[in-house]
Order: C-alpha cells, then sequence, then structure tokens
C-alpha cells in the first residue's frame, strides 16, 4: 500500500507489515496440526506460544504449539528433542480426537495459523512484543504520514507498505517509477559482532544482499551527528530488506536502511521507546532535507 503526498514523489519510506508465522501443512491422525513456517520463525523461541488458526471462512480457533508428546512425565527425552517441524505441532483448544474430527470444525491444509503477540509496554520504556519486525516501523511510518498530513506544504515524498517481506519480496513491486530515493525503516540487528542497542537508531551500511548506498548512508550519518542523534553504524550478516527486493526487482534507486535495535529478533522481540524515537527523529530529518 502506497501514501503518496504527491503524484511523482522521489522519496519513499518503506517497511513491512507482514509478520512470521505459520499455515496448517497437514492434520495429523491424533487432531493436532503440523505446520509449515512462514518466514524464519525460531521454533524454540515459540514453544509453548498460544495461537490463533483462522480456515478460509474466517473462523478462529484457538490452541497451543507444542512439543509432540510434550508430557514431562511419559517422555524422558523432551529436552534432548530437536525443536523442527516434525517434532512439533498445534494443539488444538476443542474436543478433537482424530483428522475427522478436525475436518468438520472447517480446519484443512493451508489454513492459516498466527502466534500470540504478548505485547508489553514497561515502566521504563520498554516495547516487549513478537513480530516488532516490523510493526514497530509501521507505526514510526503511521506518526510521520499524520505529521505530514497536517504540514502546510507536501513535499515529494511516499510511504509504501509491503506485505511479503518476511518471504523475501515485499518491494520487488509497488515503488512508483519516480523514486528516485528508498529509504528503508525496519529492525536494527543486536547481537554478538553487531553495534545495535536498543535505545539507539542503526544505520546499516551492508547487509547479506551486499552494502547500502554510499550517499544516503554519508546523508543519514551526517544528520544523525548534526543533530545529536543517538545512532550507530552496523553490518548485518544474516539479514535482507524491502531495499534489496527492490534493487534485485531492477528499481534504479539509491537505498539506506535504519531502524531501532530489537534484541532476540524473531523470537520474545524487546525494543526502547527512546530507539523508537531516535528512528523517528532520523526519518523526519532525512525528509525535512529533500
Amino acid at each position: 500500500m502506497l501514501v503518496s503526498f504527491d503524484e511523482n514523489p522521489e522519496l519513499v519510506v518503506t517497511g513491512h507489515v507482514d509478520t512470521l508465522g505459520a499455515m496448517v501443512k497437514e492434520i495429523k491422525d491424533d487432531g493436532t496440526l503440523a505446520i509449515t513456517k512462514i518466514g524464519g520463525l525460531e521454533l524454540n523461541s515459540f514453544e509453548g506460544e498460544y495461537v490463533t488458526v483462522r480456515n478460509f471462512e474466517g473462523k478462529l480457533y484457538r490452541g497451543t504449539f507444542l512439543l509432540n508428546n510434550p508430557a514431562s512425565h511419559v517422555n524422558k527425552s523432551i529436552n534432548e528433542t530437536k525443536r523442527s517441524v516434525d517434532n512439533m505441532s498445534i494443539r488444538l483448544d476443542e474436543l478433537v480426537r482424530n483428522i475427522t474430527d478436525v475436518k468438520k470444525l472447517g480446519i484443512d491444509v493451508g489454513d492459516f495459523i498466527f502466534y500470540d503477540t504478548r505485547f508489553e509496554h514497561t515502566s521504563s520504556g520498554f516495547i516487549k512484543s513478537r513480530f516488532l519486525d516490523d510493526k514497530a516501523c509501521a507505526a514510526i511510518m503511521i506518526e510521520l504520514i499524520k505529521e505530514y498530513s497536517s504540514a502546510a506544504s507536501k513535499k515529494k515524498i511516499g510511504f509504501y507498505f509491503s506485505n511479503y517481506e518476511e518471504v523475501g519480496h515485499g518491494s520487488c513491486v509497488g515503488i512508483p517509477d519516480s523514486a528516485k530515493e528508498l529509504l528503508v525503516l525496519d529492525m536494527a540487528v543486536i547481537g554478538e559482532g553487531c553495534t545495535g542497542k536498543e535505545d539507539a537508531v542503526s544505520i546499516c551500511v551492508k547487509d547479506s544482499t551486499g552494502p547500502y548506498d554510499f550517499t544516503v548512508t554519508k546523508k543519514l550519518r551526517s544528520l544523525a551527528a548534526k543533530n545529536n542523534i543517538n545512532f550507530v553504524t552496523d553490518i548485518y550478516p544474516y539479514y535482507g530488506s524491502d531495499g534489496s527486493a527492490a534493487l534485485a526487482a531492477g528499481y534504479d534507486v539509491r537505498v539506506g536502511l535504519i531502524g531501532p535495535g530489537v534484541s532476540a529478533s524473531h523470537g520474545v522481540e524487546r525494543t526502547h521507546i527512546k530507539g523508537l524515537e531516535e528512528t523517528y527523529m532520523l526519518t523526519k530529518l532525512y525528509i525535512d532535507s529533500i
């Protein structure tokens, strides 16, 4: 979805609204559901999570994502068992004991499975939730749209919300041909070998697909330094973005990537309100500089 303040925007800010999840792969003989992953779901982190299964008619059912044979009183190999889609399944909160019982509910192969978010905003300023990648930046984009909607003069900017980033092709379509620059807002990596912090904005200079545009990165660093933005520069070893997809699709644009530091990516994620504020301010500074 594109929200644009000009018919021919030259700067497009993009973030994605799709998240990690799953689909029903198989209805098993005991009435549990085998899954197939959507995106890079880290199964160890999602074990024990409550889920919602949505059938094709829109009816919702609750359940839990568990190891097969999950009772420790009968399974002495629980701790040693590898967490994989072959060894885990959805236990439905319905009185089902076989395939026929599940089919009667209207559940079938291909139904979507949504994991609970467990959102919490702590008094210390932390935002804890699954799927901050990339709902945190989508929220920043919405706030910027609200601000620029009330501005007296409109800039040649657009905001593009992509739907398929987690499976690798989010912004391969939908970017206006007038775009000269693409500023990607996505979570910043925190972990060993990376410089990201939850209370800062990261400027990514390179990810697994290659370097980001030098001119855009230099401008972002200059704006951040001149305006006392709390920022770091970083390289992400196992990461691709909407910008990567756009370039692979052949878009002739300069691409930059920034975002708030997110702990435990693709797991029980966490960031800080300060990281969101720094990302918001750097994005606004970049927009105002054009």
